[in-house]
């Protein structure tokens, strides 16, 4: 507990000097940042007018693994000078692994996954790549009309999306393009001692989708028109992922566990996975997953009582039609749960903190 308190107020500490550095194509483990907005930045740009198409998908080796010490910390002490706080730094990055077998593990490379500290030195080491693609002409810094001169030319325009270790690289030129980002972006992530999987490092275009923070984003005809939109629905992975947890949690509850006791395990995992993919083209998702739910519940009434017929279990089990219920508790039903569409924000994205040029309020 002692060590997570210091973690807590180190990073109380660092994380207001390191976001100002950040920059806004990165979103994963920041204040007023969530994966919802990544996924929106990555429609927006594959949208009309913009028309980034053509997207590098990275996947990074084992990245909070592989996170070179020295060269993260060189980073560290160009915003940080106090010895005591580098010295803490060091400290929890070199602390070690317990492993199962209750022998310790030297740490010499990667940042501690689960401690309170553990994304921001990620993120400082990651913001290599986010400052080599602001650097680049046709990057985020530069204007409609340096894009546009650029365009005429046949050069490539890029912006970059990134959550924590997920990234895409969103191109408005050709493939080949997407390809040559791939050796530069290698090279960029070696410096911090960090890999790309070669079969998983995929260039795709946006008509074929890809997936991104759970989401499968696609271009596709809009049904009944000669219209083309940017469409966000649950990946595949995603909803596999959703039937083995809904499956896994009806058969740790025994036949012998009233039914209660196993919607009050089973409910909150389809209310927060419906949750988190609400804002997407996610009703027929909610719709087969709703079913899916309900046959696995049903079937498992069936083994309870075999030899009951179909109305008593009606009767025991439902108070109308055929939704289960126990003692006031309802199994949840996502197909009932409405789908909105997630506000944009681009670069409106509040700070936590106060600017510099703001005065402080009287006590």
């Amino acid at each position: 507990m002692a060590d997570r308190v210091v973690q807590a107020s180190l990073k109380l500490v660092l994380e207001p000097i390191f976001e100002a550095d950040f920059y806004p194509c990165s979103y994963g483990f920041r204040p007023n940042r969530r994966a919802h907005d990544a996924v929106a930045e990555v429609r927006y740009l594959a949208s009309r007018p913009r028309r980034y198409e053509w997207v590098l998908e990275g996947d990074i080796e084992a990245c909070f693994d592989q996170i070179d010490h020295l060269a993260l910390m060189g980073r560290v002490r160009r915003r940080v000078g106090d010895k005591r706080v580098l010295g803490l730094i060091k400290a929890f990055l070199k602390a070690g692994i317990l492993t199962q077998e209750q022998s310790l593990e030297e740490t010499t490379a990667g940042t501690p996954q689960g401690g309170i500290l553990s994304p921001l030195p990620a993120n400082v080491a990651l913001s290599v790549l986010d400052e080599f693609i602001a650097s680049l002409p046709g990057g985020p810094a530069s204007d409609s009309n340096e894009r546009a001169r650029r365009l005429r030319h046949g050069r490539a325009n890029f912006r970059l999306v990134r959550y924590a270790d997920d990234w895409c690289l969103m191109i408005r030129g050709t493939r080949s393009d997407a390809e040559a980002f791939r050796e530069e972006i290698a090279e960029v992530l070696a410096t911090m001692g960090l890999r790309l999987s070669p079969h998983k490092t995929l260039v795709t275009h946006i008509d074929e989708g890809l997936d991104f923070l759970g989401w499968h984003i696609q271009r596709r005809r809009k049904q009944g028109t000669n219209r083309y939109y940017v469409y966000v629905h649950p990946a595949k992975k995603a909803v596999q992922a959703a039937t083995r947890k809904v499956k896994t949690l009806c058969r740790q509850v025994g036949l012998n566990q009233p039914l209660d006791d196993l919607l009050r395990r089973l409910n909150p995992m389809p209310r927060g996975w419906c949750g988190y993919f609400r804002s997407g083209v996610s009703s027929r998702v909610f719709s087969w997953l709703s079913h899916y739910t309900w046959q696995r519940v049903w079937k498992r009434l069936r083994r309870k009582h075999r030899h009951a017929t179909i109305a008593e279990l009606r009767r025991l089990y439902c108070r109308e039609g055929w939704w289960p219920t126990a003692q006031g508790r309802e199994m949840f039903n996502p197909e009932k749960l409405s789908t909105t569409r997630y506000r944009y924000r681009g670069k409106v994205i509040p700070s936590p903190w106060p600017s510099t040029d703001e005065e402080p309020h009287a006590a």
